[in-house]
């Protein structure tokens, strides 16, 4: 047994017997979380006790964000990979060094998000959808596939999707975009009824869930736009808030539901 799961498992340990926070003796990855909503999902989910441990392709926004978030939380266990996340067998290296690592898996948090539009529908350039099928689509296979029987292995295993409203009503420029996160939900919905077979009579008790919003905003676009409304927009924090949230409803609760953080179209 290597030093860092030895160390590992002490300081879950400890955790679990002496933490107080709602998510204390919890074990979550965050998959995308270089960028400001993983950084915020990690230092909430920090706060709130649990151990994270975040993945992102960059390595040195990897890095800042672990930091951040583990001098955010008073020294909290955050740790950070480098994954490649459409390499299947990466993610599933992930997920089985996690569990190994810290004894148990108990969410995971997919962040991974980009947009590509086009003026009209016409326009609508076909590259935009290979970029966005990888992003969208085929990071949320990879991250299901490779973490839903750790999860189901959990007694309050969360998978949490973020998706956005277009999804549900896609307009003429967002042809792309709206398709490839319409069918990032239908994965995640899919991966939901996994849990309700495997709960059986009893119900599930782990759960995948989407959370839904119109858009994302954080302080660094106030900055930039100081004038800008951002109508119907969700904070980052808001939504890290929203995610820490999951883990204290139950599986029968939110399993293969969309959670609304903004007007529903």
């Amino acid at each position: 047994m290597s030093d860092r799961t030895v160390d590992a498992r002490q300081a879950q340990e400890e955790k679990m017997g002496n933490g107080n926070g709602q998510l204390s003796g919890a074990v979550i990855a965050v998959a995308g979380a270089g960028g400001p909503a993983g950084r915020a999902a990690l230092r909430r989910l920090a706060e709130a006790g649990a151990t994270v441990v975040g993945a992102d392709n960059d390595p040195e926004r990897l890095s800042e964000a672990v930091d951040a978030a583990r001098y955010a939380s008073g020294g909290a266990t955050v740790t950070g990979d480098t994954v490649d996340l459409l390499d299947l067998q990466s993610t599933r290296d992930w997920a089985t060094h996690i569990e190994k690592d810290f004894g148990r898996v108990d969410g995971l948090v997919h962040l991974v998000g980009g947009w590509r539009g086009s003026e009209t529908f016409t326009k609508t350039s076909l590259d935009d959808w290979d970029f966005l099928e990888l992003l969208l689509i085929r990071t949320v296979q990879h991250t299901s596939l490779a973490f839903h029987e750790a999860l189901q292995r959990s007694e309050r295993g969360r998978y949490v999707l973020i998706s956005a409203a277009g999804a549900s009503r896609p307009t003429a420029g967002n042809a792309a975009y709206a398709a490839a996160k319409a069918a990032a939900e239908a994965w995640t919905l899919a991966m939901a009824d996994y849990f309700r077979k495997a709960g059986g009579a009893e119900g599930p008790t782990s759960a995948a869930v989407i959370l839904v919003v119109k858009a994302l905003v954080h302080a660094a676009m106030r900055a930039e736009r100081p004038n800008a409304k951002f109508a119907g927009f969700t904070d980052v924090d808001d939504l890290a808030e929203a995610i820490t949230g999951i883990w204290t409803k139950p599986a029968t609760e939110v399993n293969g539901h969309r959670l609304w953080l903004t007007e529903k179209p």
